[in-house]
């Protein structure tokens, strides 16, 4: 089953994502697929904070900053929880090792390797942040990464049998349902 759970920060999506990646497992492997690099204490009390949120909730963390298809060396019959789409398509358009040069072509990859580990593993819970909406225009960059956003969360919107949007804490179904 894939999932995709979208919304505004700060909304409560990690922690549905979570429950439900758990639900999804039953007895089976738990992933948590990892994608912020840390750059700052804000990053890291975030991650500290997600850390905890998972505490006793039996994921193994795979630490997956760009190369997202290296997850496919794990169990795939597992639940997988991809949090989130939006901080990895940053670090694969935006690498630390070219200065945070804009990559587009790394973009575009990225949007393949989240459209094929999602059809790869047995459940994907996938969580990106829903953050092109509003009217105001950014510079050149931030408008190239919003639109590559867009884009892959059109298409896994359109390979997802769930699609759920976070707001405020309720659940929004634009796409099927969750299971029993």
């Amino acid at each position: 089953m894939i999932v995709f759970v979208s919304g505004g920060a700060k909304n409560g999506k990690s922690g549905f994502a979570q429950d439900l990646a758990v639900k999804l497992a039953g007895g089976g492997k738990r992933y948590y697929v990892a994608t912020m690099i840390p750059v700052d204490e804000e990053d890291r009390e975030r991650i500290r904070r997600h850390v905890a949120d998972r505490d006793g909730l039996g994921f193994e963390t795979i630490e997956c900053g760009a190369d997202l298809l290296t997850c496919l060396n794990y169990d795939t019959n597992g639940s997988f929880l991809l949090d989130s789409v939006t901080a990895l398509l940053q670090n694969v358009m935006f690498p630390v090792e070219k200065n945070y040069e804009m990559d587009l072509a790394a973009a575009e990859t990225c949007a393949k390797d989240v459209v094929a580990f999602a059809k790869s593993v047995a459940n994907a819970v996938i969580v990106s942040d829903y953050i092109y909406s509003d009217a105001q225009r950014y510079d050149e960059g931030t408008e190239c990464y919003r639109k590559s956003l867009a884009k892959i969360d059109r298409l896994l919107a359109k390979i997802s049998d769930t699609v759920i949007e976070v707001s405020a804490g309720q659940l929004i179904f634009h796409k099927g349902g969750l299971p029993g």
